[in-house]
Formats: structure tokens, sequence, C-alpha cells
């Protein structure tokens, strides 16, 4: 995939995404903190891995994929600079997810957490809140700590 396409699936991501939180909550003005591609082949993560490495560094690798930093992607959802590649999981059919920062954690838990659709996935020093619609091809998260600041990059 050349960068130019890479760069216009994610922004395709980040504005469904973006869509899906605008349907269901108030946080319209909640700004992407990061974005995955949801891989369905070998190939295509290899693909991507590579055409990653020429705008952007591993910032950190997980299990199921590394998380680049990259030159900022102008988004619906404001400057994207962080991007998740991962790996091939038949849990995940969609596209990818983003991820946003609300102003008020606590408050957004509270007023969505028991809403359908919403669930909360909890890890060892973070939380997130899911946001999926069966009828959506992404999925959307609000993570408590937001990823930037998790790997100290804002």
């Amino acid at each position: 995939m050349k960068t130019e396409e890479l760069k216009s699936f994610v922004q395709e991501i980040v504005e469904k995404a973006n869509n899906l939180k605008n349907k269901y909550t108030n946080e319209k003005k909640a700004q992407v903190n990061y974005a995955c591609i949801f891989c369905q082949s070998n190939k295509q993560y290899n693909n991507l891995i590579s055409t990653l490495e020429k705008i952007g560094n591993i910032s950190k690798e997980t299990p199921t994929g590394p998380i680049f930093h990259i030159e900022p992607i102008n988004t619906v959802a404001g400057k994207l600079e962080l991007l998740k590649i991962r790996k091939p999981d038949k849990s995940r059919p969609e596209l990818g997810d983003a991820d946003f920062t609300v102003s008020n954690y606590s408050e957004f838990k509270s007023k969505y957490l028991s809403q359908k659709g919403f669930s909360l996935i909890v890890r060892k020093d973070i939380e997130i809140i899911e946001l999926v619609d069966i009828k959506s091809d992404v999925r959307t998260y609000f993570s408590n700590l937001p990823l930037d600041k998790q790997l100290g990059i804002k």
C-alpha cells in the first residue's frame, strides 16, 4: 500500500469511528488519540508494516501488533500521531478503530457505560470503554489514560 493510500484509509477509519462516537455520545469535540487498522491477512499486515516504517517509528510493541509514532495525519477529529497495526484476528472483522480522549472520563463512564453498545475493558494500568455497533465496520474506544500519555508523547 502506498503512503497516501494508507493515510486515506486511516482518515476513513477515524471518520467512521468519529461518526459512531457522535451518534451515541455528546462528546462531539473529543479528539482522536490513536487509531488501529485491523488486518485481515498476513499479507496486508506485512504490507502495512513496511509502509508505516517509511512515515514513523515503532513506539511500542504489543502482543497484537506494533504501535507507530507517525508523521501527523489530519483527520476529522484532529491530528493523528499514533497508529497501531493489529495482526489478523477473527474477532476483529472490522476495518479498525479509533480511540478518543474525552474531557472527563469519570463522568463519561457514569453516563454511558450502562447504555447499549458500551462495555468496559480493564487492563493492568488502564481502563477502556468500548463502543460497538453491529451495523458499523469500525469500533470506537475511550481510554483512561489516553495512549499518548501512557507512551509519554504529549
